[in-house]
C-alpha cells in the first residue's frame, strides 16, 4: 500500500511540475505575442485615441465656423442686395 501510495504522490508532483512548466511557457508565449503585436502596431500609421479625439474637435470647430461665416456672408450679401 506504501508502494501504491508512493507512486500516486509521484505522479502527483509530476503533474505539478509539468503543469507549472505549462503555465511558464504559457506566460511566455503572450509575453512575445504582446511584444510582436506592440512592434506591428509601432510600424502602422496610426493613431491614438486622444490624437483622433483632438482632430475630431478641432473639424467640428472648424465646421461650426465655417456655418458661421456663411451666415454671415449671406447676410452681407442680403444687405447689399438692397
Amino acid at each position: 500500500m506504501t508502494a501504491r501510495s508512493k507512486i500516486f504522490d509521484d505522479m502527483s508532483q509530476l503533474m505539478t511540475n509539468a503543469m507549472g512548466v505549462a503555465q511558464g511557457a504559457r506566460t511566455e508565449a503572450e509575453t512575445a505575442f504582446r511584444g510582436m503585436v506592440d512592434r506591428w502596431l509601432a510600424d502602422r500609421d496610426l493613431v491614438t485615441r486622444e490624437e483622433f479625439e483632438a482632430v475630431r474637435l478641432m473639424a467640428v470647430k472648424a465646421r461650426e465656423q465655417n456655418e458661421a461665416l456663411t451666415a454671415r456672408i449671406a447676410a452681407l450679401e442680403a444687405k447689399h442686395a438692397e
